[in-house]
């Protein structure tokens, strides 16, 4: 799902680099992130199987390495948010790609949810950081190797673009459009869910095949399903269209990305075996069937994995 050239990009909503928060392993409440496992497995292949040094703080559901810091140098990177103007530079870099695709979701969840509320509850919009290196967060330490996550602590969602390349290059995603963009969506949906108060289930109940951590992602993916088949018709700021219709070549990298993340098939990889006493997140059949359900939803009851009879 391609982005229209002439598309303007907002990027108010946009932040770069550390915001001084979440120093010395401090973490004022876990978040959520589309990873989980994968951060652990690719450290250990970055270093030779090491286990990752020990970092206080960093737990929460799906919000990296529950605990352990996975790059070192502490280097702390920001870009040059002005750098990205149009679509036409969302095409050509990563990080206009993920502010392209926030404008998207912002339009797409503004008009949405206050009708899918019974209080018509108004978008509270999280703030994106796109950073490059490390940086630190509310939550603990972020960097591409964590992987994007939410951190409800300070209501932002924070994304190293040179993430996607691994996500290809290690996992096997797709290199489209809508795998990044459905990266980014499914981080979204866990500020949609922290609005709701229901991100909170993750903490409750982590680990396990039918836990609260693993519903509460199959959610996420689920509402990322329900903006990528309204994606088209969101708006930048000036009327035009943010991006082109999907194909079913977007959908195929949309659920090779989602695939690419499934617990089993992390664990498979890393471990030789999968232990599902050990899920976070959900199998690739699970994310990339919950996904579709939010893709055919007509409502956001539909994407409700906590009260569903099966997963």
């Amino acid at each position: 799902m391609t982005f229209n050239d002439d598309a303007e990009i907002d990027t108010s909503r946009i932040e770069s680099g550390s915001s001084g928060l979440g120093r010395g392993g401090l973490v004022l409440g876990g978040g959520g992130g589309i990873l989980g496992v994968v951060a652990l497995v690719l450290y250990m292949v970055l270093n030779n199987g090491a286990p990752p040094p020990s970092q206080p703080g960093a737990n929460g559901a799906g919000s990296g390495l529950n605990g352990s810091r996975v790059s070192g140098g502490g280097k702390v990177g920001s870009i040059d948010v002005s750098r990205c103007k149009t679509g036409a530079d969302a095409k050509k870099d990563d990080a206009c790609l993920v502010m392209l695709t926030e404008n998207s979701l912002f339009g797409f969840w503004t008009e949405a949810l206050p009708k899918q509320t019974a209080n018509k509850s108004p978008l509270q919009p999280p703030k994106i950081n796109v950073y490059s290196g490390t940086i630190s967060s509310a939550c603990g330490p972020a960097s591409n190797q964590v992987g994007p996550f939410y951190c409800p602590a300070d209501k932002k969602i924070y994304i190293d673009a040179s993430f996607f390349e691994l996500l290809q290059s290690r996992f096997g995603s797709s290199g489209g459009p809508l795998a990044k963009q459905y990266v980014v969506a499914h981080e979204y949906g866990h500020a949609i869910q922290d609005q709701l108060g229901v991100l909170a289930a993750a903490h409750k109940d982590p680990k396990g095949p039918a836990s609260g951590g693993v519903k509460t992602e199959l959610m996420a993916d689920c509402l990322a399903g329900m903006w990528a088949k309204a994606a088209s018709t969101t708006k930048d700021k000036n009327g035009r269209p943010v991006l082109q219709p999907m194909t079913d070549a977007d959908i195929d990298a949309a659920l090779s990305a989602a695939s690419a993340v499934g617990d089993d098939r992390i664990q498979k990889a890393s471990q030789g075996r999968v232990s599902p006493e050990n899920f976070t997140h959900g199998t690739s059949e699970q994310r990339k069937r919950w996904f579709m359900k939010g893709y055919d939803a007509t409502s956001m009851n539909m994407c409700n994995t906590l009260q569903a009879s099966t997963l």
